[in-house]
């Protein structure tokens, strides 16, 4: 039987991936990508050819049991995403839990993942945190942002840079605009950029300041005083 291998591939820095990871995708019998160009600039980069097929959220569910046949048929299959680790907050869940349901080996390697280097920019505790990934759109949201207000861990948050801003406000408004923030984008990148201070001060800045690129929001967890 073959094996299904998890590989994180770079989140903006294309020097950030490991000599493992780089063997792994030179020696699969597949790799499945989230996006084939995207992750061909790579393969390029350091001279790996491969076969790649997509496998991304609109079509995992009809070729996720066709894809872990091909394992089960004794198969090394790579799975990358666009950037970082898959199944955070990207595909990959689905078919580690199909391959994990029929006997099939499932590794995941080491590397790249941005909420990691925005915890530890930001200054915050980092011994205990949460982890909520992309909040819904609409429906749940601010049900969702309530839930968190007694929340005592370090919370950390993927967000849009088209949302940013009314995000900020809404975790002002919900946690109080003293608590302690910060926001990272464009980690490894040339702009890379992190921006630490109050979640009202954080409001303002964003504001008046229109931003691109990935982002992670960490925000202090509620202290003991403001529970009393």
């Amino acid at each position: 039987m073959g094996k299904l291998i998890l590989v994180p591939t770079p989140i903006g820095n294309l020097e950030d991936i490991t000599l493992r990871a780089l063997n792994v995708l030179k020696t699969a019998d597949l790799i499945l990508a989230e996006d084939t160009r995207k992750t061909g600039i790579i393969l390029k980069k350091y001279s790996i050819e491969n076969q790649l097929q997509s496998y991304h959220q609109y079509n995992e569910h009809k070729i996720v049991e066709s894809i872990a046949g091909r394992i089960a048929g004794e198969q090394t299959v790579a799975l990358v995403t666009d950037a970082g680790t898959p199944s955070i907050s990207d595909p990959g869940f689905l078919l580690v839990r199909t391959c994990i349901n029929l006997g099939i080996e499932v590794q995941c390697l080491p590397g790249a993942v941005a909420f990691i280097p925005a915890l530890v920019n930001s200054g915050l505790p980092s011994d205990k945190f949460c982890f909520e990934g992309f909040l819904p759109h609409k429906k749940g949201r601010k049900k969702q942002i309530d839930k968190l207000v007694e929340e005592t861990r370090t919370m950390i948050f993927y967000e849009s840079p088209f949302r940013l801003h009314r995000f900020l406000v809404e975790l002002a408004e919900a946690f109080g605009p003293h608590r302690g923030a910060s926001v990272s984008r464009e980690l490894t990148k040339i702009h890379e950029e992190t921006v630490r201070g109050s979640l009202g001060e954080l409001s303002i800045y964003f504001g008046e300041k229109r931003v691109k690129g990935e982002i992670v929001v960490v925000v202090s967890g509620k202290k003991p005083r403001q529970m009393e």
